[in-house]
């Protein structure tokens, strides 16, 4: 069997790629690829309205069976290739694209999602909106990117402990770090990069929060989880935020950031704010001192962060709604309270209110913060069962196994049916 694989952004353009539209499909496809190794020949396209054709055609005339798997929004997937193509993709709305808008069908993505026949996204919820706009018996099924086995291996060879003893990260990018002894909060200043041949050295210790996003994405929310924490922390120093940035640009990376610094400052607690790469080694460095995981977004699709963090055993604070009502419960993370207000599909130009979206209840914030400082501080053996249950709950949720079984169902649809598989 050939399977045909798309996303946007490939490995050669991924780190000028990161914070732009459409940019976390390489990650979740880069998660599966191992998998779907083992149903087939994997072949990777660039153009693919104009590459699959080409290789369908060329399959079936050695007679093999051809799929294609589209790591993108059903508007972005191309539906006439002559090959029968399965999207893949994440959705945090509670509604679906249902009209179109700028002479383009497809942005009524009840057109591609009939043409293509099935697809596959990350969350229960999503396939229950899907089905509500499509029908109960539309062929789709939700597959978490399977991350846990690679960060189960991370949580046995790093326990976690409620605080960090200490460790050194070397950075290359930009470091914002207020507990450095040259800091000083400028408004509106972006720090300029560490040069290549001279890695900026970080060291951390104590309780440490972490959250990987992007600030340009609005979902993500990180004003709240900054103001919050700095004023719940305001007078304890052996507590730290770090903020990994996912963006590639450092003027877009810390527009508006540094000046939530200043007006926010003085404070005691410590920020430290990444935007730059991390090596593999590093990167599981910071996320074993990690001792809890943030996220305060409006909604998500599935959050490969979070899941990371949680399946190396990580305990969250975080809301419940959209994807992460199926991993968060009250033994693995600590609940932020939401409640909805009017959101516009990101890709619409319109800015149309045409969904919800699930807006933070900041004073719910900082109690979880609290919460969760507190157990740090004085109760390591709540901080250890919480550990061990955000582990297990991953491995049920985002493990290899389950992931191989799911696509093995999904996957029939387009073999043979003299195919055992």
């Amino acid at each position: 069997m050939i399977i045909i694989v798309y996303s946007e952004t490939f490995k050669g353009n991924v780190h000028k790629q990161l914070g732009e539209s459409e940019y976390s499909y390489y990650f979740v496809l880069k998660e599966f690829r191992p998998l779907l190794e083992k149903f087939g020949i994997v072949v990777a396209v660039g153009d693919p309205v104009h590459e699959v054709p080409a290789i369908a055609r060329s399959a079936a005339e050695h007679g093999e069976t051809c799929l294609f798997l589209s790591f993108t929004p059903p508007h972005l997937t191309p539906i006439d290739t002559g090959c029968p193509t399965v999207p893949f993709f994440a959705w945090e709305f509670d509604t679906l694209p249902d009209e179109a808008w700028d002479d383009e069908p497809r942005n009524d993505w009840r057109l591609p999602l009939g043409t293509v026949g099935r697809a596959i996204t990350h969350s229960n919820f999503t396939v229950g909106v899907v089905k509500g706009v499509m029908g109960n018996d539309y062929p789709i099924i939700s597959i978490p990117a399977p991350v846990w086995d690679r960060f189960d291996e991370l949580y046995r060879k790093i326990p976690p402990l409620p605080s960090c003893r200490g460790i050194d990260l070397r950075i290359v990018g930009v470091v914002v770090d207020t507990a450095a002894p040259d800091f000083v909060p400028v408004h509106r200043q972006v720090p300029s990069p560490s040069t290549a041949d001279a890695p900026y050295r970080l060291h951390l210790e104590g309780i440490i929060l972490c959250s990987v996003f992007n600030t340009q994405d609005g979902r993500k929310n990180w004003h709240d989880m900054m103001c919050a924490f700095c004023l719940e922390f305001r007078d304890d120093p052996d507590v730290t935020l770090v903020f990994k940035l996912t963006h590639h640009d450092p003027s877009k990376a810390f527009e508006h950031v540094m000046g939530t610094i200043y007006r926010l400052s003085p404070f005691k607690c410590r920020l430290v704010l990444i935007q730059g790469y991390l090596s593999d080694e590093d990167y599981e460095k910071l996320v074993g001192a990690t001792s809890f995981t943030v996220n305060a977004s409006g909604g998500e699709g599935q959050c490969l962060p979070l899941m990371e963090f949680m399946a190396a055993g990580k305990p969250a604070i975080a809301p419940r709604h959209t994807a992460l009502l199926d991993y968060m419960t009250d033994e693995n993370s600590f609940h932020v309270e939401t409640s909805l207000e009017p959101s516009d599909w990101p890709h619409d130009p319109r800015d149309a209110f045409r969904a919800h979206r699930h807006r933070l209840d900041v004073s719910s914030l900082r109690r979880a913060y609290r919460e969760a400082y507190n157990v740090a501080k004085t109760d390591p053996e709540r901080y250890a069962r919480m550990s061990v249950t955000a582990n297990r709950d991953l491995k049920a949720h985002c493990s290899r196994a389950v992931a191989e079984r799911k696509l093995r169902d999904i996957l029939g649809f387009a073999l043979p049916r003299s195919d055992p598989a």
